[in-house]
């Protein structure tokens, strides 16, 4: 299965795709954590692992995929699964890794394209089996539907937090999904429980609220300090069930 997290800047993507990994991991699921996001560098950090190499260095760097695209406008010529990414592109442990898509390390250095690109290229081509779940945390706003990434996708989770901004932006995201046909569900986080009421009653489609996950002071010192998040939080589960009954429904492996 493959779960696209997208939002606002600040939302709690990274927090929501490391606190998920760990509880489809503790499931005895294999898990594939995919960091297309260009400018974030926390992500590993919550996870305990070394940021991997840039898969874009796969391809000879960012402009690479386009010189390797064949005549069919592919830059993979037959599908991969887990065990055929290349280990120095991965870091993690036993049923979870991470894989970082690419960075921009240097002032000047270009725009993002390539990275968007190979993003894109690997996760289509990417082909989970019966207990895989990959988990794409992308950057922040709606870049990631213009470049195609969540047409890759078999769902895709909206982080809201309590802001005009998140739940002005949920609209879009909605709609975007929507035009793509892929179901989208939306997590509310690092709200209290007056601030989720008032989120729950602005979003169009109330159905499409699976899950609230308040603040939580543990997890906000661990982002402070840069360490790993080793905390349970509410509504982690209420997500992997939703998401089951979906597969079910849906047929897409779990």
């Amino acid at each position: 299965m493959k779960i696209i997290l997208c939002g606002k800047g600040g939302c709690g993507k990274s927090t929501v795709a490391t606190l998920l990994a760990r509880e489809y991991q503790k499931e005895g699921k294999n898990v594939l954590v995919i960091d297309s996001d260009e400018s974030n560098y926390g992500l590993h950090r919550q996870l305990g692992f070394d940021l991997p190499e840039d898969f874009t260095h796969y391809f000879g760097g960012k402009k690479g995929a386009y010189r390797v695209l064949d005549e069919k406008g592919r830059v993979f010529d037959s599908r991969w699964h887990f065990s055929d990414i290349p280990e120095k592109f991965m870091s993690g442990e036993e049923n979870l890794h991470l894989m970082a898509i690419g960075k921009i390390a240097e002032a000047e250095e270009g725009c993002a394209c390539g990275i968007g690109f190979t993003g894109k290229m690997f996760l289509d081509n990417l082909e989970a089996d019966e207990g895989d779940i990959v988990i794409t945390d992308t950057e922040a706003g709606v870049e990631h539907f213009g470049r195609g990434l969540d047409r890759c996708a078999d769902v895709i989770l909206m982080i809201i937090d309590p802001s005009y901004e998140s739940i002005h932006l949920s609209e879009k995201i909605y709609d975007m999904g929507k035009a793509l046909e892929k179901p989208v569900f939306f997590v509310i986080n690092k709200a209290d429980a007056e601030q989720a009421a008032m989120v729950r009653e602005t979003i169009r489609d109330k159905d499409a609220v699976i899950a609230e996950i308040p603040a939580q002071t543990d997890i906000m010192m661990a982002g402070l300090k840069g360490e790993p998040l080793s905390c349970d939080s509410p509504g982690i589960n209420e997500i992997v069930d939703r998401l089951v009954n979906l597969n079910k429904n849906k047929g897409v492996l779990c």
